[in-house]
């Protein structure tokens, strides 16, 4: 694998100037945190006494909010409705420099929203009180039926407007109806004729053929899935990203897997390139700082939660921003990094990655 950590800086510098558009699942994951003091006396289930909540970006969302943490330009382009948890959304969005002009509203269906209720309970260990948390019940609220004609073409018409101002485009599909095949050949197609770069994140429940995007990233479970077999060694994962470059009709096929790092399996490349996992362990009070330990073996994970979403964006970056396929790689393999040793739906910003591919060299 032949990169600098010079180039790779280079490439991470010029993350501010370019300028993205997420399209897909827009959801607002709400979390809600209390503690139980009794069982409720109507129903064998406990009673949480809410103490504290938040919300977040979800699903297609969060891609963006990656995007952004890197320093990105990122707008968002799907459906949210016209309820509370869509205004939320927009608010938290555009406080975190979000673009949502392309988002449309609709009465036809409500806001994707994801209600987590968290029951915290405190003991002591080793004279240190510790605080866990054990999610009781997550309340959904969604559609899933494809996007009712009128507004997959008002949806597809801002993403052909915002396309000629873009440096990449990327499509993040959580099966909630709104990236469907025929909005995906037209914004596919609209993208091949600016040249465009496109980067797919597809979900297993469909096998539409992105015909001409620039990579599909998957994970390795999915991969398995789309391939039907399970990928249990190096032969077994090239095998798999060659039958899905046939089957999508795109350029590469990314397949994370978890500690192991990921894979990048290019049409234009007689081997399948893997980039190993971190070999240094970071823990969560020193991540992204200078100091690591090089010498550790493994990676020390706190939280998985949206690291790929964090894979996605960092790819989609490092491509817009003129590195290679194998550049974007290292890159979003190295923010992974990062993030998994966060707690909770965490990002990357720049610092911390630009700490973490100068520990690489």
């Amino acid at each position: 694998m032949h990169f600098t950590s010079a180039r790779l800086a280079e490439i991470l510098g010029a993350f501010s100037s370019r300028k993205i558009l997420v399209i897909g699942d827009l959801m607002l994951d709400e979390f809600l945190w209390g503690k139980v003091t009794r069982i409720s006396p109507e129903a064998p289930v406990p009673v949480v006494d809410i103490q504290r909540r938040a919300a977040y970006p979800g699903g297609a969302a969060n891609v963006a909010r990656n995007l952004a943490s890197l320093g990105a330009q990122a707008g968002l382009a799907g459906v949210i409705g016209e309820d509370q948890p869509g205004e939320q959304l927009v608010r938290i969005l555009t406080g975190e420099g979000i673009a949502t002009r392309s988002i449309r509203k609709t009465a036809q269906r409500p806001t994707t929203h994801k209600t987590r209720i968290c029951a915290i309970t405190r003991q002591l260990h080793d004279h240190l009180e510790i605080e866990d948390q054990q999610q009781i019940v997550r309340v959904d609220q969604e559609r899933r039926e494809p996007l009712p004609k009128p507004i997959e073409e008002r949806l597809i018409r801002a993403i052909k407007s915002a396309a000629s101002e873009l440096d990449a485009l990327v499509i993040s599909d959580y099966d909630k109806g709104v990236v469907t095949d025929a909005l995906a050949d037209r914004v596919l197609d609209a993208c091949r004729q600016r040249n465009l770069p496109v980067l797919v994140r597809p979900k297993t429940s469909r096998l539409f053929a992105y015909r001409g995007a620039t990579a599909i990233v998957c994970n390795a479970k999915e991969a398995g899935f789309f391939v039907t077999r399970t990928l249990s060694d190096s032969e077994s994962v090239e095998q798999a990203g060659r039958a899905l470059l046939a089957h999508f009709g795109c350029s590469a096929i990314v397949i994370t897997m978890g500690e192991k790092g990921l894979s990048l399996i290019e049409e234009s490349s007689p081997r399948h390139l893997h980039v190993p996992a971190t070999g240094f362990e970071v823990s969560y009070a020193r991540v992204g700082k200078v100091g690591v330990d090089s010498e550790a073996t493994g990676r020390q994970v706190f939280d998985v939660t949206g690291a790929g979403d964090t894979v996605l964006a960092t790819l989609a970056l490092a491509v817009a921003a003129d590195g290679t396929l194998p550049d974007a790689a290292v890159l979003a393999n190295a923010a992974a990094g990062v993030v998994v040793s966060k707690l909770g739906t965490a990002t990357v910003e720049p610092a911390e990655l630009l700490a973490a591919i100068r520990e690489l060299s």
